[in-house]
């Protein structure tokens, strides 16, 4: 099956626009989107709900009107997008425009899409889509989740005793690794996919880590062995490791991060991983 990854789009309509142009040309069999889909921008220019129908949900509607093939969207939220909007997503999902996976296992085919949202401590004050990875250790530079704002109430039961490690443990029963596709926001801890410009940086004295992924997915692909799992969130990783792609054992991981203007996109095909592409679409914005 031919699919198409992105990820990190952050509310541009160039983006946008190149995608869908792209997926009208081609018509692949699914189209993964990864996270991170709204710009604090649109909070000045224009409503949240308003671009998400506009430059998603419509062009959605638009790509299953003009193709007799039947397109899948699996689509996940990022750190950067807001949760006070989930309820968007699970409306579009429960009206059968696309499947929101985030803690939901669905069928492909003969393989499975499970997706997961949720990444590390960041430095940043948006905690919707942050948890502890496999403990209450924060790295420094970063704010603890009990900290900082989010835009949905959550228990602080839950905020400290959960984890992201706990949460795929739970996530992966009764799973077939080995036909799994996992749809991360966050890459795997040290890797070709989570390596951040933070080279001679420090706090008080202490360099910070250039590695900002997640141990626990780290742990959990090393562990588990998924067929494919898909990742976002730190842009210019590839351009500072010349690497978009990783084996890990047995399971292939690809990141469609991007720190230009254009758009990432990964071009695969389930039954021939090795040879995916990456393709940068220019961006009219």
């Amino acid at each position: 099956m031919r699919c198409f990854f992105v990820s990190d789009i952050h509310g541009s309509i160039g983006r946008y626009n190149a995608l869908f142009n792209h997926i009208q040309k081609e018509k692949p069999d699914a189209v993964f989107i990864g996270g991170d889909l709204f710009s604090f921008r649109l909070f000045k220019e224009q409503d949240p709900d308003e671009f998400m129908e506009l430059n998603l949900f419509q062009k959605m509607a638009h790509v299953r009107q003009q193709t007799e093939k039947h397109i899948r969207f699996f689509v996940i939220l990022g750190n950067d997008d807001p949760r006070k909007y989930e309820h968007l997503f699970q409306e579009a999902d429960s009206n059968g425009l696309f499947e929101y996976v985030h803690e939901k296992t669905v069928s492909f085919n003969d393989l499975s899409v499970t997706g997961y949202s949720y990444v590390p401590p960041t430095p940043f004050q948006l905690k919707d889509w942050e948890r502890y990875d496999v403990s209450t250790y924060v790295d420094l530079g970063s704010v603890s989740p009990e900290k900082g704002f989010r835009t949905i109430d959550v228990d602080l039961d839950i905020i400290q005793n959960s984890t992201i490690s706990k949460d795929l443990d739970e996530l992966s029963k009764d799973i077939p690794m080995d036909r799994s596709i996992f749809l991360f926001h966050s890459p795997p801890y040290d890797t070709n996919l989570d390596r951040a410009a933070l080279d001679g940086k420090m706090i008080d004295h202490a360099p910070l880590d250039v590695h900002i992924g997640s141990i626990a997915i780290k742990r959990f692909i090393e562990h588990k062995q998924p067929f494919l799992t898909l990742h976002g969130h730190v842009h210019e990783s590839t351009r500072l490791t010349g690497q978009w792609k990783q084996h890990i054992g047995k399971t292939l991981s690809f990141n469609a991060a991007y720190d230009g203007t254009d758009l990432v996109l990964i071009d695969f095909d389930t039954d021939h991983l090795n040879d995916a592409k990456r393709l940068i679409l220019p961006v009219d914005d």
